[in-house]
């Protein structure tokens, strides 16, 4: 299967592989979702270490660590789609943050519609009762 097949298309490909992948990234990560803070739309699920949790507490804006390449990922360096923080949150166990934020660009997803716009946020799509991929707004293909 391909990136772009991956991505945009309506099989089913889950990688139920991942949390062990992250837990061979060689750094200590908890869960940090990026949620909007008007729509409560959730946006990216992604991994913080302190570095990143620090990093977001300083700059305002919704900080990651990248588990496959191993370094900072302040969203939207590269895009302009940052992620400014309205807050976070701690769970109960604290093993995971919420990032509430406000998109300050296009989208917060770094994969495109047809028009070459930014998605929303990275749960465009959902299972069918076929174990099939559809999208759930059409403006998102």
């Amino acid at each position: 299967m391909t990136h772009d097949e991956l991505e945009n298309g309506s099989v089913l490909n889950l990688d139920f592989t991942k949390l062990r992948k992250v837990a061979n990234c060689d750094a200590d990560v908890l869960p940090a979702i990026a949620q909007d803070a008007k729509t409560g739309e959730v946006l990216i699920v992604g991994y913080a270490n302190q570095l990143a949790l620090d990093t977001a507490l300083e700059c305002g804006m919704a900080t990651f660590w990248s588990t496959s390449r191993n370094e900072l990922w302040i969203k939207g360096k590269t895009s302009g789609d940052y992620l400014k923080i309205e807050e976070i949150r701690v769970n109960c166990e604290q093993n995971s943050i919420l990032y509430k934020v406000t998109p300050a660009g296009k989208g917060a997803c770094h994969t495109k519609n047809k028009d070459g716009v930014a998605r929303s946020g990275c749960y465009y799509r959902r299972i069918t009762g076929e174990g099939a991929l559809e999208f759930t707004d059409p403006a998102q293909v």
